[in-house]
């Protein structure tokens, strides 16, 4: 107990060094929310990465996905570092930079804004950002939390409560170039920690091939006891479900506001490219490995029930670490909560910075060569930014305290949680901003048609008891939209032809 205290309350008094070390840099608006936009590749690789992989992916999801497919559920890792990073960068990456820093947008709902010339737009973008990352952070918080309640015997609720207020020191005083620094810390214990857990668990079942001999022994669930082999087969007992969890954690990353602003903050176009190479092989081994690892829950006994007789999917990936020597889960519970006060950090300045400058402060921009409306002195500008970053450091701990109050009182399993949230952001964003940035036909009309689309299925399939699966139904949202927007945009009139000239002038 010592030693996870003490390793806990070191890492912790570094995260907030780097938040005071680093609050200089966050005086202004773009050094709050975008780090000056000079954040390097490693930073910025880490950071995509950090906030990409947190509690939920660790505890809900391996727990939840290892259960259902077994070692098949490996696949979902690889389609994270395939999908959801390396493509994400190489389609998304350069473009993002260039269109954004030309518009000179700050958040998704500003690209929107500006993009498609609504004012509107941004603001019912901000909206969605905002309403829907809530219950994702809710089950981050959950995640980190049954973790702490199992390494260190804290209850649950102390434990959100400890997390969130660390989590709000740092993201308060240092802003992005706190969180992408503290990413990078967090980054390294991830990569440790998976590696080494992974051997701890192997080692402890007899090696991997004696593990993987265990799990093909295991009868498949709803099949009568000769039927093996499922739980270590290539594509698992349920292949089809198993494609729909892909889609949602791999293509979602593409849409998600948190995720798509680490291309805002980096250098430059070469700084994109060893970002793409960091970044991938970053998600192969801590997702890869996270998957894995759950795809051996079934050698640890059946899960506990819930109230409603359901087996408590959470408490699979708790299951089989508390078995392991002390020291591997006070490293656990760092590698934990790294990666859960990394997402936490990204989501709360994403929420509040999109609260912020697309809500509170919706400023009249102009495009390059054009001349802004009103200009007004530099002494009255820098009060009005240094205005902003306070606006945005109160909403930090509104949003923090929001989020908190449902992960006191969890609705549903942690990747259910995640589901709805993914669900509806990338359902909403990800096809309009996708296509926004390489097709110039995109029409406003057709923008505010996958907004309904994407909100609209998720929140439907929500109120109606979830008819379809919320992860299966998160992955037709978003693949759904590119359909939506391609017809809706021949359909609709099109943008003026000599604004949209000068948006992409930014290519060329």
């Amino acid at each position: 107990m010592f030693i996870k205290i003490l390793l806990t309350i070191i890492f912790l008094a570094v995260m907030v060094f780097v938040g005071v070390y680093s609050r200089k840099q966050a005086r202004s608006v773009d050094g709050f929310v975008l780090g000056g936009r000079a954040v390097g590749p490693w930073l910025t690789a880490f950071a995509f990465g950090t906030s990409y992989f947190s509690a939920v992916v660790f505890v809900g999801y391996a727990g939840q996905f290892g259960w259902k497919y077994g070692l098949s559920s490996a696949w979902i890792g690889i389609g994270n570092a395939v999908i959801g990073s390396l493509l994400a960068w190489l389609v998304l990456g350069k473009r993002t930079k260039l269109m954004t820093q030309h518009i000179e947008s700050r958040t998704m709902p500003d690209f929107f804004g500006t993009r498609f010339k609504s004012q509107q737009l941004r603001v019912v973008a901000s909206v969605i950002a905002f309403v829907f990352l809530i219950p994702y952070t809710a089950g981050v918080y959950k995640g980190i939390s049954t973790l702490f309640e199992m390494g260190f015997g804290i209850p649950y609720e102390y434990c959100v409560v400890i997390m969130a207020i660390l989590t709000a020191a740092y993201v308060i005083l240092g802003g992005y170039k706190a969180t992408a620094m503290n990413d990078f810390i967090q980054g390294i214990i991830m990569l440790f920690g998976i590696i080494v857990v992974i051997a701890a668990v192997l080692n402890a079942q007899g090696g991997l091939t004696a593990a993987v001999n265990k799990m093909a022994a295991i009868p498949t669930d709803g099949a009568d006891a000769t039927q093996t082999g499922a739980y270590a087969s290539l594509f698992g007992p349920d292949p089809w479900n198993l494609l729909g969890v892909v889609i949602l954690t791999s293509l979602g990353t593409w849409g998600l506001p948190q995720m798509v602003g680490k291309f805002y903050s980096i250098t430059d176009e070469q700084a994109i490219k060893r970002g793409t190479i960091i970044s991938t092989i970053f998600a192969f081994i801590v997702a890869g490995g996270c998957y894995f690892l759950g795809g051996f829950g079934r050698l640890y006994g059946m899960p506990p029930t819930l109230p409603n007789g359901k087996l408590a999917f959470d408490s699979i990936v708790p299951s089989m670490l508390v078995t392991l020597p002390d020291i591997i889960i006070a490293l656990v519970v760092l590698l934990v909560l790294s990666a859960s006060m990394s997402t936490l950090a990204s989501l709360v300045l994403t929420s509040s910075s999109t609260m912020t400058l697309d809500l509170i402060y919706r400023d009249k921009k102009s495009l390059p060569g054009e001349v802004a409306e009103g200009s007004i002195d530099d002494e009255v500008a820098e009060r009005i930014e240094r205005r902003k970053v306070v606006v945005m450091r109160v909403l930090i701990v509104f949003f923090i305290a929001l989020s908190l109050m449902i992960a006191l009182n969890p609705p549903t399993f942690i990747a259910q949680l995640m589901g709805i949230s993914w669900g509806a952001l990338a359902g909403a964003f990800l096809a309009p901003f996708m296509l926004g940035l390489y097709w110039k036909g995109v029409t406003k009309a057709a923008v505010w048609a996958c907004f309904i689309w994407g909100v609209g299925i998720t929140v439907v399939n929500m109120l109606a008891g979830n008819p379809i699966n919320p992860i299966n139904c998160g992955a037709i949202a978003m693949v759904g939209g590119f359909p939506i927007v391609w017809i809706v945009s021949l359909l609709s009139p099109k943008m003026p032809s000599d604004y949209i000239e000068s948006i992409f002038k930014c290519y060329k």
